[in-house]
């Protein structure tokens, strides 16, 4: 089957061609600017990056210029449409509705609307991109795979907050966790790379990336996760504050006379190391520049992120009373040493050492920690287009 996979955010849209047969990537890019003057990048495997500027007022302009990449009579990947067998969109919230993938119906689209008040900024892009793919591609079938699904299988005990119950009953206030497509395909990717029994296993998913989030997989399944009823909760991330004192909210707001959308605004988009290093990057490469060269603000961002991870780590250690091996996933987690040196480093007591040869890799699998450790940690590439390609195949068989 080839599989076109689908990521509408508000104003860009990523597209992954893939032959699920093989499991390669046909052609792939993005559409930038959408709404605003609109731009296409695009890529056929093997060959260099194609960018055009075309007109995108809604994102039914941006797809439609996507297939006609894909199929142009000079690099396009496919000859006709028709070879496409099926699309799968990344749906961020599917809310307590949805534990895992399912086909697009009207009464799925309809519920992906119910539950949008939970992801305002993201629901409703999702679901421009697969009207939009029902409208220009009629009869192919649509599968929806949830950023939250996998991480349905946590206990009350792990997504209750310690609020008027009320809150959870009518609104929904619960912590449903993110990344969890991510989160999925790195557990069973890592018990696949160690040879372990998926099943019976104890798995610490550490996704590092400008948004990052932890999970506990448990026999494959998930028990816990770091971020919360939205992805500001849990770890310091690029520009997120994570998880801090709900009443430092107030205190801010009555302090720089700020309304709580602008406080919010702050805590997600000039908080985390970018607030921490005080303005100076997001970016984990230049925090590490800056850091090698004597920038103590960031230093201290880089130790401030590594030491929430190694908290969250030891946390759900306990909570699995026990791990057998921890992976290191996205853009951080799979290409920068200095961070999981800094994390690895005070789990001794696990028995884990780290291999510093082996931490020197980036981007590829790896066995980082030393053969005779008690608990491996490895680095395990994540690939969330190829786990939405999976589960749209898997649905459709």
């Amino acid at each position: 089957m080839k599989v076109l996979v689908i990521n509408c955010g508000s104003s860009s849209l990523k597209y992954q061609l893939i032959d699920s047969d093989t499991e390669k990537v046909l052609a792939k890019g993005l559409c930038e600017r959408i709404g605003i003057d609109g731009r296409l990048v695009y890529q056929k495997a093997g060959l260099d990056k194609e960018k055009y500027d075309y007109a995108m007022p809604t994102h039914k302009e941006a797809i439609g210029y996507v297939l006609k990449a894909l199929t142009n009579d000079k690099t396009g990947a496919i000859s006709d449409l028709k070879e496409i067998d099926a699309i799968g969109h990344r749906v961020v919230h599917g809310g307590e509705k949805f534990s895992k993938s399912t086909i697009i119906t009207d009464d799925v689209i309809k519920t992906i609307e119910e539950v949008s008040e939970l992801a305002p900024l993201h629901n409703p892009a999702n679901l421009i991109g697969i009207n939009v793919c029902k409208e220009l591609m009629p009869g192919v079938p649509n599968v929806a795979v949830f950023d939250t699904a996998f991480h349905q299988t946590m206990p009350p005990k792990a997504y209750l907050y310690g609020l008027p119950y009320d809150y959870y009953k009518k609104y929904g206030v619960r912590r449903y966790g993110f990344h969890g497509t991510s989160h999925s395909f790195v557990s069973k990717e890592t018990a696949k790379f160690l040879g372990l029994d998926i099943n019976n296993s104890k798995i610490i998913v550490c996704h590092l990336g400008n948004g990052a989030s932890i999970s506990a997989v448990e026999n494959g399944k998930c028990v816990d996760t770091s971020m919360g009823m939205t992805p500001l909760d849990g770890l310091v991330m690029g520009t997120r504050s994570g998880a801090i004192d709900p009443a430092i909210i107030e205190f801010i707001a009555h302090k720089e006379n700020l309304t709580l959308d602008e406080v919010t605004e702050i805590l997600n988009k000039k908080s985390g190391v970018f607030g921490l290093s005080n303005g100076l990057s997001s970016d984990f490469r230049d925090l590490d520049d800056a850091a090698t060269h004597g920038n103590e603000l960031a230093k201290e961002a880089l130790e401030v992120f590594s030491y929430r991870v190694l908290k969250t780590v030891g946390g759900y250690v306990a909570v699995m009373n026990g791990v057998d091996a921890i992976a290191f996933t996205a853009g951080i987690g799979e290409n920068d040493p200095g961070v999981r040196a800094e994390v690895i480093k005070n789990l001794g007591y696990l028995g884990i050492e780290l291999d510093e040869e082996a931490n020197k890799v980036r981007g590829e699998s790896a066995l980082i920690s030393t053969p005779d450790s008690k608990v491996k940690v490895c680095v395990i590439p994540t690939n969330e287009e190829l786990a939405i390609c999976r589960d749209t195949v898997a649905l459709l068989k």
